[in-house]
């Protein structure tokens, strides 16, 4: 079976905009509306087979910008870090503008 692949829907939301109109289409329909490849050919009038091709080189290209441009990677270190960062505010009892700051910084971060 052709499973799903969590790391290329999260890759899609950074990288989606750069692929063609079709290839964004088919990963959409596959990955956040979870239609099969047969509803999927079905929807858009090809055939079952050149769903999965389609979704496979879609799938190379998102994993091509990642490993070139490392957004999604640096986009969830900066996660981790402002969650660190509100944590160390919170033992340290830091409150005010700083820690203010450091919210607004993780709220923009999710």
């Amino acid at each position: 079976m052709f499973e799903k692949n969590l790391k290329i829907g999260f890759l899609l939301d950074f990288y989606g905009e750069i692929l063609s109109e079709r290839k964004r289409t088919v990963l959409d329909l596959y990955y956040n509306d979870d239609l099969s490849l047969a509803e999927i050919a079905q929807e858009i009038g090809i055939s079952r087979q050149g769903v999965r091709e389609l979704l496979k080189k879609a799938e190379e290209e998102l994993l091509f910008f990642e490993e070139k441009l490392g957004l999604a990677a640096r986009f969830r270190i900066a996660q981790s870090q402002a969650d660190r960062l509100l944590a160390l505010l919170h033992e340290q009892g830091i409150k005010g503008e700083v820690h203010q700051a450091a919210e607004e910084l993780a709220k923009s971060v999710r």
